[in-house]
C-alpha cells in the first residue's frame, strides 16, 4: 500500500524524519503484529484449487472484526478489502476478485490491522495445490532474502546494509528484486519515513536507531525486476510476466539486534512448514 499517514506525536523525528518510539510502544507494535500474523496463519488452510481470491478475503474481512481489530486497508486511498492478494506474476497489491486459483498458483496474502491503534502489516506466500520446482526455488529464496534483511537490523548499521543483505543474495541466486516498492516506517500510522529499500550499498541510508519500527517487504522476480501497475491503479505485475514472490514482516530495532512483531503463532510464515 502507498502513501503516508498523519504523523504521530509520541516520540523523537530524528533529522531524517524517521520516529524514535518509546520502549513501552513495543508491546502495543507486538500485539498488532500478531493479529495479523493469526489471520495469515488461519487463512492457510483456505488456499486451494477452485477457491476464489475473493473468498480469502472475505474470511480475513470477518477475522479481522472477530479480533477486535480494524483493517487499515478497507477504505485507504478508496480500496474497498481487507487484504491485497496477489497470484503468480502479480507482484503486490493485487486485488481480491472473482478469479479461481489453479492448481501450482503461488500468491501474496497482505494484511493490515489496527489494534488500540497500532499497525501490525504482514505478508507471506502461500500455494495452491502442488508446488512447481521454480516456484518452490523462488519462495525460499524470497524467504531467506528476508530474514537475511532483518539480520541486518541492529544499532549503528544503516538501511544500505538491509537493502545490500537481499539485494546481493537475490541477484547471486540469479533472481531479481523489485525496485518500484518499498518497505515503510509503521506504528501508529500506516506508512511513515523512511523508505526500507531492498538493494542499496553498504554504509549509505540513514544509520538505525533503536526504537525505530519499519517494515522490511522484499519482492523477488524469477526474470526481470521491471513492473508495471495496472489501469485499475492498484495491482502491479512483473513487466515480463515472470513470477514474483514476497515475505513481509514488521520490526522494532533494539538495544542489540530488533524484534520481530509479526512471528506466525503456528510456525507457518512459509508456506512449506507446519
Amino acid at each position: 500500500m502507498r502513501g503516508s499517514g498523519v504523523d504521530d506525536p509520541r516520540g523523537r523525528l530524528t533529522k531524517d524524519g524517521i520516529r524514535i518510539h518509546e520502549p513501552g510502544d513495543f508491546a502495543g507494535m507486538q500485539a498488532a503484529g500478531q493479529v495479523a500474523a493469526q489471520i495469515l496463519d488461519e487463512v492457510a488452510a483456505l488456499v486451494e484449487p477452485g477457491v476464489t481470491t475473493e473468498a480469502l478475503d472475505d474470511f480475513i474481512t470477518r477475522r479481522v472484526t472477530e479480533l477486535g481489530t480494524v483493517s487499515a486497508t478497507i477504505g485507504y486511498r478508496g480500496y474497498r478489502h481487507a487484504s491485497c492478494i496477489s497470484v503468480n506474476h502479480v507482484v503486490c497489491h493485487g486485488i481480491p476478485g472473482a478469479k479461481t486459483l489453479k492448481d501450482g498458483d503461488i500468491l501474496n496474502i497482505d494484511v493490515t490491522v489496527i489494534l488500540d491503534g497500532w499497525f501490525g502489516d504482514s505478508s507471506r506466500m502461500y500455494v495452491a495445490g502442488n508446488l512447481g520446482r521454480k516456484a518452490e526455488r523462488l519462495i525460499q529464496v524470497t524467504h531467506d532474502a528476508l530474514m537475511l534483511g532483518i539480520e541486518a537490523v541492529r544499532p549503528g548499521n544503516t538501511f544500505g546494509d538491509i537493502g545490500f543483505a537481499i539485494q546481493s543474495y537475490v541477484e547471486a541466486q540469479r533472481m531479481s528484486v523489485v525496485r518500484d516498492f518499498c518497505g515503510h516506517g509503521l506504528g501508529r500510522v500506516f506508512h511513515a519515513p523512511p523508505n526500507v529499500l531492498h538493494y542499496g550499498r553498504q554504509g549509505k541510508g540513514a544509520v538505525l536507531e533503536e526504537g525505530m519500527f519499519f517494515t522490511i517487504e522484499p519482492m523477488v522476480n524469477l526474470g526481470r525486476p521491471e513492473t508495471k501497475v495496472l489501469a485499475d491503479d492498484w495491482t502491479a505485475v512483473t513487466r515480463d510476466k515472470s513470477l514474483s514472490a514476497q515475505f513481509e514482516h514488521s520490526v522494532g530495532v533494539t538495544a542489540d539486534g530488533c524484534e520481530i512483531f509479526t512471528l506466525s503463532p503456528a510456525g507457518r510464515f512459509h508456506p512449506t512448514w507446519g
